[in-house]
């Protein structure tokens, strides 16, 4: 009867251990890619302030290409 009692605790045994192998195997995937969301969000953030580093860029030069501008007229206006 205990050989019994045994083989059932074992065969239960086993089968917490295989259920929670497979846990740790799913937790492991899931922070692989929950590494590969984070990687992808902070490339795609750098590259949100590469294109914000450009926008400056391009409206500094839009603004001295309107002083110039500015300038033009008021020497036409003065002539």
């Amino acid at each position: 009867m205990t050989d019994n009692i045994e083989n059932l605790l074992l065969e239960h045994l086993k089968r917490f251990q295989s259920s929670q192998e497979r846990m740790e195997r799913k937790l492991d995937e899931l922070t692989r890619r929950l590494s590969n969301l984070e990687a992808g969000q902070a490339s795609v953030i750098q590259h949100l302030g590469h294109l914000a580093a450009a926008d400056a860029q391009q409206q500094v030069a839009a603004d001295g290409c309107n002083l110039r501008l500015e300038r033009i007229e008021r020497r036409l206006e003065s002539a």
